[in-house]
């Protein structure tokens, strides 16, 4: 299951770092997917512990409750994330696991047992501290953009055409940076579930991420990028707002600076949110009129509603499987 998790949360962040390459031409749509790939993998493979540690606050079940609670609300999450990107709406995987997981929780045992949580000095923990860093860093990530492409866009006015070339590879350096920050935090969210499982049932004995379910989730995540579909890549690509090397440079690096800082937090924010708010934040900041706006409003309304749809769908489903008898 934790395979599965892990790719789907790939797939959902297929444009993280390929999109904004192929809206300013810097590669075709294969070179920009393979780029994403190696660098997702990479990010995974050097993940660390916080934002998986995050993950497990979420709910407070027993031991023997947990995989259940987990199973129904991941499953809730995954298929709410495969139906909005089969139609090419850029979701957030993350909050989709999030509110599964609290649905399952609250049929199972009440709804004491959400860990409703909120922060511990600057760390978030619980469902509210998780999800008001989730909807935060896409603003923080959007007015970054914005700034930033402002201010290249004076310093670089009167810049030759060698300075411009520079910033084509430019844009492979900051959408690297996104694709490792992306796999280092989605990639710890699936860690924590596989962790959680693996201390409740006693087969370690402390929070502590097995080399072995980081090498499969580093993989499984970076091959979801690798074959996220075409349609959720073009609406982040071009749909939101299609810019040149100037405007993906100031995207993709102020993603990775919302990213990173999120994760040393251990915030577990939903990466594909902030690069499309990026992308958003770029284009307003320079060509307010050409920014997509209509898609913007479909890919907000998927957001605001993905809690309440995957809680409930993540309760319907431990309770079917508790009548099924799969459950305790």
């Amino acid at each position: 299951m934790v395979v599965v998790f892990a790719f789907v949360l790939g797939v959902s962040d297929a444009p993280n770092a390929s999109a904004v390459l192929i809206a300013s031409r810097g590669a075709s749509y294969r070179r920009a997917m393979a780029f994403s790939f190696v660098l997702h993998a990479a990010g995974g493979l050097l993940a660390g512990q916080a934002v998986a540690l995050t993950m497990t606050s979420v709910v407070r079940v027993s031991a023997a409750q947990l995989p259940g609670t987990y199973l129904a609300g991941s499953v809730a999450g995954l298929v709410f994330t495969l139906v909005l990107v089969r139609r090419g709406v850029p979701v957030s995987a993350s909050i989709a696991i999030v509110g599964g997981l609290a649905g399952a929780a609250a049929v199972e045992a009440g709804w004491h047992a959400v860990g409703w949580g909120g922060f511990r000095g600057a760390r978030p923990y619980g469902v509210l501290g998780t999800l008001l860093a989730i909807f935060v860093s896409p603003v923080i990530g959007g007015l970054l953009a914005g700034a930033l492409r402002r201010l290249l866009g004076r310093l670089l006015r009167r810049a030759s055409r060698d300075v411009l070339r520079t910033l084509r590879g430019m844009i492979w350096v900051s959408a690297g940076l996104v694709g490792l920050a992306d796999g280092s935090n989605d990639g710890q969210k699936a860690m924590g579930l596989a962790t959680g499982v693996l201390l409740a049932s006693g087969s370690i004995r402390h929070f502590a991420v097995p080399l072995w379910v980081t090498a499969t989730v580093a993989f499984a995540l970076a091959a979801g990028t690798a074959f996220g579909g075409r349609r959720i890549v073009r609406t982040v690509s071009s749909r939101l707002y299609r810019g040149g090397p100037l405007d993906g440079v100031a995207a993709q690096s102020a993603s990775a600076v919302a990213i990173l800082g999120a994760g040393f937090l251990g915030a577990p924010v939903s990466t594909s949110t902030v690069v499309a708010s990026s992308m958003v934040g770029v284009g307003a900041a320079q060509r307010h009129r050409h920014v997509h706006w209509p898609t913007v409003r479909t890919v907000i309304t998927a957001w605001v509603a993905t809690v309440p749809a995957c809680a409930m769908l993540g309760g319907g489903l431990f309770e079917l499987g508790r009548i099924c008898g799969a459950f305790p």
